[in-house]
């Protein structure tokens, strides 16, 4: 821990030495690798809650939580021959006996989360290395509890290997491209609702649960792909944009002993979406999540895996609509007993965690206040503890809490005040936990579970060092009212040798979108040097959560349901008011950036807020939700159909007559997600409207813009765009 303190004593203290320092270039952050921070690759907990597993230049290594050791080299490259050729560790999983290893190598991405590889198994004791199957690469291979086995999915069907006799049984037959997709998910379900391995083994290792997705009604999307071809190629995927037709998703428990599937009722109702399916500790209660189309509405299921049949277990409406996001952790988690089970909710206001008996009644509310749970992370049933995420302190931060299951006994245990994501050990004794914040790089430390620092694993004193020898300045919280009197979070980060007697242009940069936050106390990594750049070139950067974001309530996150855009929008014209009444700002020289949707945002700040802001720069942007998919798009603003004012009267299409500065709109022509489609149509709005404006377009990229030298070319762009016009 003094070490720690010493080295952010030491970046504050180097960051005021400005006239001797180097400044940055966008080489130094985009090709050199300059400020690479060092992490840990391929983190495991082993079984026994003592070990944990790393994964460094395709060796995984085997430590001790509580004591400085000499690891174990449980495989190195040595061990990754088949057939002749060396194979390289892209990712792996231990059988629960650990004595094999399941290695996925030549990893395809697809999607967001969905990817593509060739799986091998590491026998530990005869140390031979084979591949999984033949043929096509394969997904989401995963090993059945007792690890005689392993499920996968090939070509839209679901395939089980037997590792005993060396048998393949196909489980499903009627997987086809962009038709039936069994034990994977569809795009936007990958996309909206944060999962892609749709299929799961029960505790007994008998039977699998699956999804079935008929996607043979959804439309599909295309667009071309270049790839320096004589004539390029036209790729097709199943996109409902909002108010069209989904997936038909079915839930399926396909019984290995039998080889019998059943079909498990999840109701008549097709025009619904199943975001979660989870075995309960029995293996013959299938759990199941179902939503109605508008996401108002939730029930919990329990499903018997033999018959089909299925009961309601609990139940939850909301006046606008209920969230199940990626980064909570388990929505639902059932207590190794079968007695209980514990729930997240927003009911009260704020996103807590509530115990329940298995028949739905409620226990208590294990958590309570004017605060949100950010992530639940996992139970010590022995202690009965829980572990999770708080905003408590701030919506800025991330804070380590304990509690007890009875909702007594809450406890801080992270000391450091910034963004703390811990990794528990089985069992919850210890945790590896990934600290930074604003100013100071990923400092990663062990811990026991009551907070106690037991060593340090990586404190980037290199990168420390680094930026003692760059004209850094300080990023730096703050809030302000709005004149509807909304507090308001911000960062800012003010020019370097900052002269309170000058007035500097603000480089104004935000999301802004439901559930996101921009302003949270870590860092940044190449964003923060980007910003750090333009303060050396004189400019001040600031960021602002605007209504809408999270982990302030759901009034807060809520209200601009049905009408996205409007609050989002005037909040960022608020900000740039009240920062043109600071005495060192230069109110006409105030402007945006946004990807995704902080490029919407960014886009109607310069059309819609035309009078506030000089340029705008819009990455990837949303121009009318009508194009984006139904299940974000329908969450926040109902259908189309249903909702036609709310989709149009913030669209900054229909505000491109107010045009005035700068615009520059850029777009990766591959982009799956926001679609080009969006761009060309705000081009024609502004051509139509006799409007001037920048535009670049990358080819065959996807929505995060990269690869090669793409990033320092996009980040080039609109460093000279921001230079030449604000």
């Amino acid at each position: 821990m003094k070490k720690f303190f010493t080295i952010l004593l030491a970046v504050f203290a180097l960051n005021s030495a400005f006239a001797q320092n180097k400044n940055i270039t966008l080489e130094d952050i985009w090709k050199n690798g300059t400020f690479a921070s060092k992490g840990i690759s391929g983190l495991t907990s082993m079984k026994d809650g003592l070990h944990y597993s790393t994964l460094k230049n395709d060796t995984i290594f085997c430590y001790e939580y509580a004591k400085t050791s000499k690891p174990e080299i449980i495989i190195s490259k040595n061990n990754l021959v088949s057939g002749g050729k060396n194979i390289g560790i892209d990712n792996y999983e231990f059988s629960e006996d650990e004595n094999k290893i399941l290695i996925a190598t030549n990893t395809e991405h697809i999607y967001r989360h969905s990817t593509r590889e060739d799986y091998y198994i590491f026998d530990r004791k005869t140390k031979q290395l084979s591949p999984l199957t033949s043929g096509e690469k394969q997904q989401y291979a995963n090993f059945s509890g007792d690890g005689n086995k392993v499920a996968f999915v090939r070509a839209n069907n679901i395939f089980i290997k037997d590792l005993v006799s060396g048998k393949e049984t196909q489980v499903t037959k009627d997987g086809l491209q962009n038709n039936i997709i069994n034990g994977a998910t569809d795009w936007v379900h990958e996309e909206e609702f944060a999962f892609s391995v749709a299929y799961f083994w029960s505790p007994d290792n008998k039977k699998i649960a699956y999804y079935k997705f008929d996607e043979s009604k959804v439309k599909e999307f295309s667009f071309n792909e270049f790839n320096n071809q004589l004539y390029p190629s036209e790729y097709k995927f199943k996109y409902p944009k909002a108010g069209e037709d989904n997936s038909i998703v079915t839930i399926h428990v396909y019984d290995i002993i039998s080889a019998t599937d059943k079909l498990m009722d999840i109701g008549k109702e097709t025009n619904q979406y199943i975001p979660r399916i989870k075995w309960t500790a029995d293996a013959n209660v299938l759990s199941i999540l179902r939503m109605n189309r508008h996401q108002d509405k939730l029930d919990l299921l329990f499903a018997n895996a033999g018959s089909g049949e299925s009961k309601i277990i609990y139940s939850e409406t909301s006046e606008t609509y209920l969230d199940i996001h990626e980064g909570q952790g388990d929505y639902v988690y059932f207590t190794s007993d079968n007695k209980n089970f514990i729930i997240q909710s927003e009911k009260d206001g704020f996103n807590h965690l509530y115990l329940y008996d298995i028949t739905g009644k409620l226990v208590n509310q294990i958590t309570k206040g004017n605060w949100d749970v950010m992530s639940y992370k996992g139970i010590d049933e022995k202690n009965k503890t829980l572990f999770y995420i708080s905003s408590e302190t701030t919506a800025a931060e991330k804070d380590i809490y304990s509690i007890k299951m009875d909702g007594t006994g809450k406890k801080k245990i992270s000391a450091l005040k910034g963004v703390n994501n811990p990794d528990f050990s089985n069992g919850m004794k210890y945790y590896i936990n990934h600290y930074s914040s604003a100013n100071t790089p990923e400092f990663i430390t062990i811990n026991s579970a009551d907070g106690k620092q037991i060593r340090i694993l990586e404190d980037n004193d290199n990168l420390t060092k680094k930026m003692g020898e760059f004209n850094l300045s300080k990023k730096e919280f703050f809030t302000f009212k709005t004149t509807e009197n909304i507090e308001l979070n911000a960062w800012m980060i003010k020019p370097v040798n900052f002269d309170a007697n000058k007035k500097y242009p603000v480089f104004l940069v935000f999301y802004g979108g439901p559930g996101s936050n921009m302003v949270i106390n870590n860092f940044d990594s190449r964003n923060y040097f980007w910003y750090q750049m333009l303060s050396e070139k004189g400019y001040m950067i600031v960021c602002v959560d605007n209504r809408g974001t999270m982990f302030r309530g759901t009034a807060f996150k809520k209200c601009t349901y049905k009408q996205l855009g409007k609050l989002e929008v005037a909040d960022q014209i608020e900000a740039a008011k009240y920062l043109g009444t600071l005495p060192y700002v230069d109110k006409a020289r105030i402007g945006t950036f946004g990807w995704s949707y902080g490029g919407y945002l960014s886009s109607l700040c310069i059309t819609k807020g035309a009078d506030y802001f000089k340029t705008a720069i819009a990455v990837a942007p949303v121009t009318n939700w009508r194009y984006y998919d139904n299940i974000y798009t329908e969450r926040f603003m109902q259908l189309p159909q249903e909702n036609a004012s709310g989709y149009d009267d913030n669209s900054p299409i229909n505000y491109v007559d107010k045009l005035k500065g700068k615009y520059l709109l850029i777009h990766g022509s591959g982009d799956d997600n926001v679609h080009y489609q969006n761009t060309m149509e705000m081009v024609n709005a502004l051509v139509k409207a006799n409007k001037q404006f920048d535009l670049f377009v990358y080819p065959d990229r996807n929505h995060g813009i990269s690869g090669g030298n793409t990033r320092l070319h996009l980040y080039t762009k609109m460093t000279d765009f921001i230079l030449n016009n604000l």
